[in-house]
């Protein structure tokens, strides 16, 4: 990835081939939105907006044939670079990252057939081998914001990569510090603790929306944990076990727990004053 990044950042041109050739094949579309995103974070608005014109040409050709992620993706991940950049803050950047998989949603309810065959086949499945009050609708919508929040979750790792390329550029071991330093504070805590509540109830947000507001929690428990293992100069298997039961709903929720705690009582500036 450092050698892509010094690559794109040479110049204009091998910009716009780089997200020209990697447009043009699945997954590795992927990639576009980091380039464009280095760009921006380094080079700033204009120059970002000439290489997302160029990289729009191959998205935009998936988009018209009916796959229309990546663009949501492009623009999602442009967008938050842009916040990035101006704000120069990753808690603001990961709530307006919600955005992202709120388009995804979106996108889906309005085009419905493009999961029905799925959903189709999960749900007479699902009512074979579950309980008498499986509910289809349900289960369809959970799962439309499930794929939302997976996208959301996808467009805030591919901003930390450009992020973190664009660091080991210009400011080798700058990405670890930032990111370490990544923390809800207390009043935005409460903010998403508010809606979480009211989305279980079915108040304003639908049940399933609690996806997109746990996930700035989640990034944030993950950032503490990272720094106190590299303060405390643990192995790095504490990581590994941690990602590799992270899809687990109980280390999800310890993970949000730990972040809202942290918000009140800001571990990391604990853990300065007591060096």
């Amino acid at each position: 990835m450092r050698g892509l990044a010094k690559f794109v950042m040479t110049g204009r041109k091998q910009a716009f081939l780089a997200v020209l050739l990697l447009g043009l094949i699945p997954l590795a579309n992927l990639l576009n939105p980091v380039i464009v995103a280095l760009v921006m974070l380094r080079k700033g608005t204009r120059e970002a907006a000439y290489v997302l014109a160029w990289a729009i040409l191959p998205i935009g050709a998936w988009a018209m044939a009916g796959v229309p992620e990546p663009l949501i993706m492009l623009i999602g991940i442009s967008g938050l670079a842009y916040l990035l950049r101006e704000t120069e803050s990753w808690e603001f950047t990961l709530l307006a990252a919600i955005a992202i998989g709120v388009c995804v949603e979106l996108y889906l309810r309005l085009q419905p057939a493009v999961l029905d065959a799925v959903f189709q086949q999960l749900d007479a499945y699902l009512a074979a081998n579950s309980a008498q009050d499986f509910q289809p609708e349900q289960f369809r919508e959970v799962l439309t914001s499930f794929i939302g929040a997976v996208y959301m979750f996808l467009a805030i790792v591919l901003l930390m990569l450009a992020r973190w390329m664009q660091a080991a550029l210009y400011h080798p071991g700058g990405f670890q510090k930032e990111f370490h330093g990544i923390r809800i504070e207390r009043k935005v805590a409460l903010l998403l603790l508010g809606l979480m509540l009211l989305a279980n109830f079915g108040v304003l947000l639908p049940a399933s929306w609690v996806l997109y507001l746990i996930l700035p929690l989640m990034f944030s428990g993950l950032a503490l944990i990272h720094a106190v293992v590299a303060w405390k100069k643990l192995s790095t298997m504490w990581l590994t076990a941690l990602y590799a039961f992270l899809m687990l709903p109980v280390v999800a929720q310890l993970l949000v727990l730990l972040a809202l705690i942290d918000s009140w009582y800001n571990f990391r500036a604990r853990f300065k004053s007591a060096v």
